[in-house]
């Protein structure tokens, strides 16, 4: 089954560069677009698509309403949304997570890291541009926290997974680093995720941070 996408973004060239990215992929289509969030609004609901992209400046309903009203608490059938913008204030950042947003990337993150979003919000996780989570994290862990330790012992280079995962880098840059592939990228990181008990990256790192593996 292909996945369904629906572009939200007020910008014509985005729209035009995101179907580009998502059509390219043998397992994705978009199904519509969208220049304001009250039209978003309305054929995310008719359509009901797999993953709605979603700009946060937008004419009418901005991308943080759109999320709550699709996403948020509350919602009967809530969908997958992932905000896709230029803005990385905290702000929009813990607004668009609480009202249900799996996942925040940055437009100049790239093609592939909004690949990699989908995929993982189909897959029941979230994803983050790193560099929001490094600096999110940074906020968060205290000097000496405590952490939990993990359930079995992690191997070595699964620490060396970890360490990168906690620097920001993304599944292809951990690939490219440790001379393996993209698929051993991902079962490396299900391990981590099931010896950690943690739910996504955002744990591991938190968890690498927490454990000294990684300095803030």
């Amino acid at each position: 089954m292909s996945t369904r996408v629906l572009i939200a973004d007020d910008q014509e060239g985005i729209r035009d560069a995101f179907r580009m990215v998502v059509d390219a992929q043998p397992d994705m289509t978009v199904v519509a677009e969208a220049a304001d969030g009250a039209s978003a609004l309305s054929q995310a609901r008719h359509l009901r698509p797999d993953v709605v992209l979603a700009d946060i400046r937008m004419p009418g309903l901005d991308g943080l309403e759109l999320t709550r009203r699709l996403a948020g608490p509350g919602v009967p059938d809530p969908m997958r949304v992932i905000v896709v913008t230029t803005f990385d204030l905290d702000e929009y950042v813990h607004t668009a997570l609480r009202d249900g947003a799996c996942g925040y990337l940055l437009k100049r993150s790239g093609p592939t890291l909004l690949i990699e979003a989908i995929r993982a919000a189909m897959a029941g996780d979230t994803l983050i541009s790193p560099q929001i989570t490094v600096r999110l994290l940074r906020r968060m862990i205290p000097p000496v926290p405590e952490h939990r330790p993990a359930t079995e012992a992690l191997s070595e280079r699964e620490i060396e997974v970890v360490r990168l995962v906690a620097q920001g880098r993304t599944n292809a840059e951990i690939a490219t680093e440790l001379f393996i592939s993209g698929g051993t990228v991902k079962n490396h990181l299900a391990n981590i995720q099931r010896k950690l008990a943690v739910a996504n990256r955002v744990g591991i790192a938190a968890w690498a941070w927490a454990s000294g593996h990684v300095s803030p």
